[in-house]
């Protein structure tokens, strides 16, 4: 992927070869490192609270300098991305984040059209709202669903040809988004105007461009550790490693 006009190529959504199925592995390796102290957070700071973007526009939950740095490459139209999200998210925001430990970084790898516009939609507020808004996604995965099948293969083709700064918004209003998001406090006139920026939208499918060259990721979710990209196989063994590094 070269540049974001490239999705529009991509067929009408529920085509899951970039997914990966769902894992539930209950597979753990034993723990092994030492434990490692919660840290702090600032006075007044809740480390499950704070958020903030990276320079490459991602987003990071927690303490920006924890020890342990869990990374996760997802795309929002995946349902083995949504699994992870409704079986593990709060615990790695209330356990790991909250200790100081762990920070978690959240990569959004775009993977069609109806993903690039939930993931624009995210970035519409502010920056603290972006794991919420991300997650409440993840969970209205099936609505978007019936939405997009909905639209049928012409109307969806007609929606893709639209202009550029036209094209997001025609599709967050077909399937719903548009009104999800507003019910949870971004206007229409701020999700219009986030869906109609080309260079936002170019940005994320650059990066996911470049995460699939330079990272080698082909599919989601995809998890790195410290740099070290782990062979995921379901939550309890990635917590797991997150224990073997000492978050516990």
């Amino acid at each position: 992927m070269k540049h974001y006009a490239s999705l529009i190529a991509l067929p009408v959504l529920l085509a899951l070869g970039a997914c990966g199925g769902d894992a539930d592995s209950e597979g753990a390796a034993a723990t092994s490192g030492e434990p490692i102290a919660e840290i702090a957070a600032p006075a007044g700071q809740n480390w499950a609270e704070t958020v903030t973007k990276t320079g490459d526009g991602y987003y990071v939950l927690g303490n920006p300098q924890a020890p342990i740095k869990l990374v996760e490459y997802a795309s929002l139209t995946c349902p083995a991305c949504a699994n992870f999200a409704e079986t593990a998210f709060a615990t790695i925001r209330d356990k790991y984040v909250a200790s100081g430990r762990v920070s978690f970084e959240m990569r959004n790898f775009v993977r069609e059209p109806m993903d690039l516009t939930a993931s624009l939609l995210t970035r519409c507020g502010s920056e603290a709202t972006y794991f919420a808004l991300t997650e409440e996604v993840m969970a209205n995965q099936e609505a978007m669903f019936t939405k997009a099948q909905a639209m049928g293969e012409e109307r969806y083709g007609q929606v893709l040809a639209m202009p550029d700064g036209q094209r997001y918004v025609a599709l967050a209003e077909a399937v719903g988004l548009t009104d999800f998001f507003a019910q949870r406090g971004v206007s229409r006139d701020q999700a219009n105007q986030c869906l109609s920026d080309v260079g936002a939208a170019r940005a994320l499918a650059d990066n996911t461009g470049k995460a699939s060259r330079d990272e080698g990721i082909q599919g989601t979710p995809t998890f790195f550790i410290n740099g070290r990209q782990i062979d995921y196989s379901g939550w309890p063994a990635l917590e797991a490693e997150l224990q073997k590094m000492g978050a516990r």
